[in-house]
C-alpha cells in the first residue's frame, strides 16, 4: 500500500478494507476502518455507562456523576421539547447523541478514524430519523398527519403554492441534518491537519522557518480546542433537531 504524503489532509478520511467478508454478486463486502471505529464507539459508550452505573452509590463518585449528568442532560431536552408523550423516544435521542458525540471525540485522536466525517454514515442517521418521523406521524394520527404539508386556514390558491414548498422543506431535512454534521467534522479536521502540516514542514526547513512555526503551532492548539467544542455542539444540534422533527410527528399542525 502506498504511503500517504505527510501533509495530505484528505488521506485521513479514506475508507480502507481491513478484511473481506463475503460477496454479493460482483460487490465485495468488507470490514472497513469505518466499521471498526463504529464498533469501538459503541463499546466505549456501553463500557462507560456500565462503569458509571455499576455501583449506583447514594453519593456518586466522579464517573457516576458524569454518567448521571449525561443522562439528565438528554432527559431534560426530551422532556422540554417532546413532553410526557415523547418519553418513549428518550432511548433513541440518548443513543444518537451518545454515538455522534463519542464518534466525534474519538476522531480527535491522531491516527484514529472520524466516523462522522463519512457522508454515508451521517446520511444514514439522518434518513433513519426522518423515516421514523413519518412512521410515527402516521401511527399516531393516521394519514391526517399529512395535513402538516397543507396549512389550515389558508385560501386554496395559496395552499397549492405553500403545500409543495412544505413538502420540499420536509424532504430537505435529512439533507441538512446529515450534511451539517458531515461538513463540520470534515472541514474542521482538514484545517487542523493543514496547520499541523505547516508546523512539521517549517520545523523541517530549519532556521527562521523553524522559529516561525510557533505561530501555526498556537493556531493548531487553538483549533484543537475549538474542534472539541464543535464535536460536542454537533452532537447536541443533531439531538435537538431530532427532537424538533419528532415533535412534528407527535404534534403536527401550524
Amino acid at each position: 500500500m502506498a504511503t500517504a504524503p505527510v501533509n495530505d489532509p484528505i488521506h485521513q478520511f479514506k475508507m480502507n478494507s481491513i478484511f473481506d467478508l463475503f460477496k454479493v454478486g460482483d460487490h465485495q463486502i468488507s470490514f472497513t476502518n469505518s466499521a471498526l471505529f463504529m464498533g469501538i464507539t459503541v463499546l466505549v459508550i456501553v463500557g462507560f455507562l456500565l462503569m458509571a452505573a455499576g455501583r449506583g452509590a447514594l453519593v456518586p463518585g466522579r464517573l457516576q456523576s458524569v454518567g448521571e449528568l449525561w443522562y439528565s442532560f438528554i432527559r431534560k431536552m426530551v422532556d422540554d421539547m417532546l413532553g410526557e408523550e415523547g418519553a418513549m423516544f428518550f432511548p433513541l435521542v440518548f443513543s444518537l447523541f451518545s454515538f455522534v458525540l463519542v464518534a466525534n471525540m474519538i476522531g480527535m485522536f491522531p491516527y484514529f478514524f472520524t466516523v462522522t466525517s463519512q457522508l454515508i454514515v451521517t446520511a444514514a442517521l439522518a434518513v433513519f430519523v426522518i423515516l421514523l418521523v413519518v412512521v410515527v406521524g402516521i401511527w399516531k394520527h393516521g394519514f391526517h398527519w399529512f395535513a402538516l404539508f397543507w396549512p389550515s386556514g389558508m385560501p386554496t390558491i395559496l395552499k397549492l403554492v405553500v403545500g409543495p414548498i412544505e413538502v420540499i422543506s420536509f424532504l430537505s431535512r435529512p439533507v441538512s441534518l446529515g450534511l451539517r454534521l458531515f461538513g463540520n467534522m470534515l472541514a474542521g479536521h482538514i484545517v487542523l491537519k493543514l496547520f499541523a502540516g505547516f508546523v512539521v514542514s517549517m520545523i523541517a526547513a530549519g532556521g527562521i522557518a523553524a522559529v516561525g512555526s510557533i505561530a501555526p503551532m498556537f493556531m493548531a492548539v487553538a483549533l484543537t480546542g475549538m474542534e472539541f467544542l464543535v464535536a460536542f455542539l454537533q452532537a447536541f444540534v443533531f439531538a435537538v433537531l431530532t427532537c424538533v422533527y419528532l415533535n412534528d410527528a407527535l404534534h403536527p399542525g401550524h
